[in-house]
């Protein structure tokens, strides 16, 4: 397998992991809300 891609697999799974570390802080934050805040920012972006 490509090198690059590899690394770039690797990348993808870390980042992955870092928003589902992220998100879970933020549902304990403001809770069953924190869907509808993900969505107004993704839409505004």
């Amino acid at each position: 397998m490509d090198l690059k891609a590899l690394e770039l697999a690797k990348r993808i799974v870390e980042l992955d992991r870092q928003r589902d570390a992220t998100f879970e802080q933020l549902i304990r934050l403001i809770g069953e809300r924190a869907y509808e805040v993900i969505r107004a920012v993704q839409n505004r972006i």
